[in-house]
């Protein structure tokens, strides 16, 4: 039997009155007929038209844009940025909301997730309920940090940089985007042409002046002369490998953090906000306590930010020992830690590696999983170690959540939480937790 087409509903408008926020920088609303909305561009409490963007008949959810505010939040201001708004750049969520109205929303989401994925209260996890700006970062309503130190700018058929509109391959025009860092935005990406390529990311590195572009051609495309308004390395990547190769100045950029710097090459990952990896560091090691002599593991290390501060601090006896998937990350990780004769970086996935190790007991363990979490399997394994603490930064509240909740199965309770703002105008938060063995909390 062939299945009864479906009747889009693309396009519909309804009248609705908006209720919570939800994971994903939309708020929850539903159609007279009880039909679930997920409508961005509003704020909890107002009454607007939305109108669809993706959905049909019976499906579970809609997705929709606020196009008409008929009651609106005592939180809502003038999207400071002319490109923000209903079928628009879909690179902020917020532009619509006061700064402290933006971090209120980020500590329901995260309350929620820690209620409905972990079993916790904020009390139960070691969190006052707020969310915390960067330094510099509480501005009035009106006014946007310059935060985004790398920006990836999607290039139309034209030839023109701009950024993707929400959830579309379609591209917004823009002539300056205002999150972007002042190193990123004196490149002056938008005003040049880029024929023949599907993207450009613009990285300007915190602590150095190294600025950075990296090219991603259509297939077929051939690289312009790339000529911004300040002096830049170029990388590019390579059509059929997706590998990123030089083609002028350094194949790195050099970010400074906890005193120290770091070698970050081929657009490998680095904190986005300037203040991002040293609050980061901060809260991890006030968290932790490093002892002299302790063996510590850093898990999904990166190029080594949190493996450099530990070993630092745990001294000549202590030993840390990284695990980083990343090949280049692995090789920047070993050159920005030689100083350090007892950090040991081992490449591969943390699921695969740290079994083979044979290690069976540690004293402290730092991880920074990517977006989907660490899981329960090597959360379970984690565990086993029987660390005096754990630090797990997450910058996603529902793989937190998650994996807060296996490690509760596993006897470990949260000692602490804390949540960071490093992503302003956007949905995302950064979070902290430390955990210790349960019947230590007791």
């Amino acid at each position: 039997m062939q299945a009864e087409p479906t009747t889009s509903l693309v396009g519909e408008e309804y009248e609705v009155e908006i209720g919570p926020v939800a994971h994903g920088g939309h708020c929850i609303a539903r159609t007279a007929e009880g039909q679930v909305l997920f409508v961005r561009h509003a704020l909890p409490g107002e009454r607007v038209v939305a109108k669809v963007t993706e959905g049909e008949e019976g499906a579970r959810f809609l997705r929709a844009d606020a196009v008409r505010i008929l009651e609106a939040s005592k939180d809502r201001i003038e999207a400071p940025c002319p490109f923000a708004g209903p079928g628009r750049c879909g690179g902020c969520d917020w532009q619509h909301a006061k700064p402290g109205a933006q971090r209120r929303l980020k500590a329901d989401v995260l309350a929620e997730q820690l209620r409905r994925l972990a079993g916790l209260t904020p009390e139960e996890a070691g969190w006052d309920g707020t969310v915390v700006p960067a330094e510099g970062d509480k501005l009035p309503a009106g006014e946007v940090p310059q935060w985004r130190t790398r920006v990836q700018y999607a290039v139309d058929a034209e030839g023109h940089a701009g950024l993707r509109r929400h959830r579309s391959h379609e591209v917004e025009r823009i002539d300056h985007c205002m999150i972007a860092a002042p190193g990123v935005s004196e490149l002056g990406v938008e005003k040049h042409e880029w024929a023949g390529m599907e993207s450009v990311e613009a990285i300007a590195a915190t602590g150095s002046q190294d600025r950075q572009v990296i090219l991603t051609p259509r297939p077929g495309g051939r690289l312009p002369l790339v000529e911004l308004d300040k002096p830049v390395s170029v990388m590019r990547v390579d059509e059929k490998s997706g590998g990123v190769h030089r083609v002028h100045g350094r194949p790195f950029v050099r970010e400074r953090a906890d005193g120290r710097t770091h070698r970050v090459g081929a657009g490998g990952f680095w904190q986005v906000h300037p203040k991002a990896a040293d609050t980061l560091v901060t809260a991890v090691m006030q968290g932790l306590l490093p002892r002299k002599g302790e063996m510590a593991l850093d898990l999904y290390c990166g190029v080594g930010l949190f493996a450099g501060a530990l070993a630092d601090r745990l001294g000549d006896k202590g030993a840390v020992l990284g695990i980083e998937s990343g090949k280049r990350a692995v090789e920047d990780a070993r050159h920005n830690l030689a100083d350090f004769p007892r950090v040991r970086i081992e490449q591969g996935k943390v699921e695969s590696v740290l079994p083979r190790t044979g290690i069976t007991e540690v004293d402290l363990i730092v991880l920074d999983p990517p977006r989907a979490g660490a899981g329960r399997d090597t959360v379970k394994h984690l565990a086993s170690l029987r660390a005096r603490r754990i630090a797990y930064v997450a910058c996603d509240p529902a793989a937190l959540a998650r994996d807060l909740g296996y490690f509760g199965e596993n006897g470990y309770r949260v000692r602490t939480l804390r949540a960071f703002d490093l992503f302003p105008m956007t949905h995302h938060v950064e979070c902290v937790a430390i955990l210790e063995p349960a019947e230590k909390g007791r």
